[in-house]
């Protein structure tokens, strides 16, 4: 009997102890500063491109630690530079257009004013001759009504004069309309050519627009990384047809991590955005990371199967996101990391 008792006594003993440390345990954890357990997540970038065409050539591999600005992938750009190309050449029959229209408004403004000119000129004209045609036509019937007091050759001559500047009269009104009409033409083909002219430089625009386009379409076949970051994926070989955005490349910036945890109703309080925290990787014990919080859920949920708070008396949680500056060399935390998030006392 004694052989029977002693074995359960120690095993009741060892039981008691167990459960004694269990309770002091959780009773340390629920005295403690809140916190929970978490998974560490990187900053996810997917590359794409508006394009629909081949891989020709891809740079990095998946791990590939790259730089901002670096080519990752090069894609087919046969076809958006010839777009290109078409459009560079569309704008400057543009441009030629504009400087023919420009000059042929010069011309004509200048073909204008000699119009103009010889306007004037031909009305002077026909003022003078018409003052000398009244005083000689007077003077040719003063002699004609003389009779034979005056010679014969004198009234001739005379009448011979009368009758030439009448002639000449004619002549310069028939050269006056025509000048007007020179103006007149002239004035329809300079607003022509004015209308023409700006015309071509709104064709300019319009090309200068097409080249803008052209030229993001071929800055499309070269996906380059846009911050520092670690290569997680490469979704094509080379020769492969990609497909307007779609992802091609993802990379994953370690240098900003996240880790959200949750915590329980009766704990909210005790969190406020900006407020600090200590990210405590399990493969790192002992090496805590500075974290600030970053936002603070306004909606409760019932506690995820995969994540665990320190008690499990209160079955609504907040999750709460830590933002961790990853700059040590080589990074501690890496996506998928289990971590402990502890919250320091609100500043």
């Amino acid at each position: 009997m004694k052989r029977v008792l002693i074995p359960l006594v120690v095993l009741v003993t060892l039981i008691g102890g167990a459960l004694y440390w269990k309770l002091r345990a959780q009773e340390a954890a629920v005295a403690g500063p809140p916190g929970g357990s978490g998974v560490i997540e990187g900053t996810v970038i997917n590359l794409s491109t508006k394009l629909a065409t081949r891989v020709t050539t891809i740079h990095v591999r998946r791990g590939d630690e790259v730089a901002a600005g670096q080519v990752l992938v090069e894609l087919d750009c046969t076809e958006p530079e010839a777009v290109l190309a078409e459009a560079e050449a569309k704008l400057r029959a543009g441009r030629a257009q504009v400087a023919a229209a420009e000059a042929q408004s010069e011309a004509v403004g200048l073909s204008q004013n000699a119009a103009k000119v010889a306007l004037r000129s031909a009305s002077s004209k026909i003022a003078a001759l018409n003052t000398a045609a009244t005083a000689t036509e007077r003077e040719a019937k003063r002699l004609e009504s003389l009779g034979e007091l005056v010679p014969g050759a004198k009234r001739d001559q005379v009448r011979a004069q009368a009758d030439g500047l009448g002639d000449e009269l004619t002549a310069a009104e028939t050269s006056l309309q025509a000048s007007r009409h020179q103006v007149n033409a002239a004035g329809a083909q300079e607003r022509a050519a004015k209308a023409q002219a700006e015309a071509a430089a709104i064709s300019i625009e319009a090309g200068e627009a097409a080249i803008v386009r052209a030229r993001l379409l071929v800055d499309e076949c070269r996906i380059a990384a846009p911050r520092a970051a670690v290569v997680d994926e490469v979704f094509y070989e080379p020769g492969e047809l990609v497909r307007p955005a779609m992802p091609i490349v993802r990379l994953v910036d370690l240098r900003e991590v996240t880790a959200t945890f949750y915590l329980p109703n009766a704990e909210i309080g005790a969190v406020s955005v900006g407020q600090r925290a200590l990210v405590e990787a399990d493969a790192f014990p002992g090496r805590p990371v500075d974290g600030e919080v970053i936002t603070v859920s306004t909606e409760a949920e019932f506690t995820p199967r995969n994540i665990q708070t320190r008690t499990d008396r209160d079955r609504l949680v907040y999750p709460i996101e830590v933002r961790v500056r990853n700059t040590g060399t080589p990074v501690l935390l890496r996506p998928g990391m289990p971590v402990q998030v502890t919250l320091t006392e609100s500043q």
